[in-house]
């Protein structure tokens, strides 16, 4: 991946360097474990371990001639380690080193996704708790349809990313794990117990049952928990991109004191991250789909999967923790405008009242189908005489004879909209957070109280002030 969508962390796991080193450890491990049931001997084992290393250098060099990447790693071990290198490998075939090791750097990117996206949650469940009471037009076709609160929007993206986590630690226990089961997966010249040995070194699962391979079912999953996240995100970023248009202007991106928007109109505030995050998903979505493409193998294995492996594997891990990085950044920027959702709210002169005035005539006993059409007339009327959607419906006799003047007032509150919002958040579990929070809040003021009221005046435990 091109160092502009890169974060160091996650390009680390992926370094040829790191690749190389666990190779090297996956090697000391199994001469180990051969070591233990008595195959090699100890004082041989104990100078493999001191001495095996690897020159990229060299392993190039070698490659060269060989054509053959871990032929060439071992060469290249084993002119470090000298004689006792007949020990190395024992048993072993190439995709016994090769995808043990992408086991670990996939437990190792997972890790990293998943603890970025904690962050992000976080964010998104700040935004949902702070906005619970805020009203904002809901739409349906990109039309205006009915009020809603602008907590519950944010609540929303908060379970779909709960989700796609759930997806994403499901799919890396089942891609992290890795298989020293020998050629055919057989066992042939290895004992089981020997990667059991080295999977626990590693901190890894071994396959319950590997061919030459890990079967790639488990990277496609991977690819396509990374594919679905970034979609979830890409999904959250093209609400933002819509909501930012200049003739809604309800939600934009934080914009810094010296951002420029555009080289030909300074006065453009535009969503380019959020973009960004659309674009960049539809990546993910590629590299998923030629991880399905993977799945498909001759017999025990072929390696037309390897090449692609080694751009997708890398690109989506990195790409997916990037994405979430840059996106939390958005949601804690975000630029939220409650006035200008409630001047777009109200632009329609009361149109999106025609739901509950409708409910509440059927509920006093006229047929759906009449109720909607007196609705439908007054709603239309109000649109072509630039009048409220309330003075229309007010000039249906039958309407006020079936819910007089108060009734219909009743149909026309605002907050109607918003009061079953909290039961949303309870359901889940966004208020427990909130009570939580908010207890947390007390505790640091009364730390500060008695903190202030102490004899030197300082803050308690020698916290700063803020």
């Amino acid at each position: 991946m091109i160092e502009r969508y890169s974060t160091p962390e996650m390009t680390a796991v992926w370094d040829e360097r790191v690749k190389l080193a666990l190779w090297v450890k996956i090697e000391i491990e199994a001469v180990k474990a051969w070591a233990e049931l008595g195959m090699v001997p100890p004082d041989a084992a104990e100078r493999i371990e001191k001495k095996a290393s690897v020159s990229i250098e060299r392993m190039k060099e070698l490659e060269e001639e060989t054509h053959h990447d871990v032929i060439a790693f071992l060469k290249a071990v084993g002119e470090e380690v000298g004689e006792d290198a007949r020990y190395i490998h024992a048993g072993m075939t190439s995709s016994d080193i090769l995808d043990t090791t992408i086991a670990v750097q996939i437990s190792r990117s997972g890790q990293l996704v998943l603890e970025e996206l904690d962050a992000l949650t976080a964010a998104v469940r700040d935004l949902a708790l702070e906005h619970r009471a805020t009203p904002v037009i809901g739409r349906s076709h990109g039309v205006h349809a009915e009020p809603m609160s602008l907590g519950l929007k944010f609540a929303y993206w908060w379970d779909e990313l709960c989700r796609a986590g759930d997806t994403l630690a499901l799919a890396v226990g089942s891609a992290a794990v890795g298989k020293l089961s020998g050629a055919v997966g057989t066992y042939a010249n290895l004992d089981p117990g020997i990667e059991t040995r080295v999977m626990n070194a590693l901190g890894i699962r071994a396959a319950g049952i590997s061919s030459q391979i890990v079967s790639r079912d488990r990277h496609a999953r991977y690819l396509s928990a990374l594919a679905l996240l970034g979609s979830v995100i890409a999904r959250q970023a093209l609400e933002i991109r819509l909501l930012a248009r200049t003739e809604t202007s309800e939600i934009l991106e934080g914009f810094g004191k010296k951002q420029k928007g555009s080289s030909a109109m300074p006065h453009k505030k535009n969503p380019i991250k959020c973009e960004q995050m659309c674009g960049l998903a539809r990546l993910l979505r590629s590299n998923a789909a030629a991880g399905l493409e993977n799945i498909e193998l001759w017999h025990e294995r072929d390696i037309s999967h390897s090449s692609v492996e080694r751009v997708i594997l890398p690109d989506s891990s990195i790409l997916a923790h990037y994405m979430i990085r840059k996106f939390t950044s958005v949601v804690r920027a975000l630029d939220i405008r409650p006035q200008r959702m409630l001047d777009n709210l109200m632009a329609t002169e009361g149109l999106f009242f025609s739901g509950t005035v409708l409910t509440k005539l059927v509920w006093a006993g006229l047929s759906r189908d009449e109720a909607y059409d007196r609705v439908q007339a007054a709603a239309m009327a109000a649109r072509e005489k630039h009048s409220t959607f309330r003075e229309e419906i007010e000039k249906d006799e039958r309407v006020l004879e079936l819910l007089g003047r108060d009734g219909l007032a009743d149909a026309f509150l605002l907050e109607r909209h918003l009061e079953k919002t909290d039961a949303v958040f309870e359901r889940l579990g966004l208020t427990e957070m909130a009570e939580e929070n908010e207890a947390e809040r007390e505790a640091a003021l009364e730390k500060v109280i008695a903190g202030a009221a102490s004899d030197d005046g300082s803050t308690p435990t020698g916290e700063e002030s803020n």
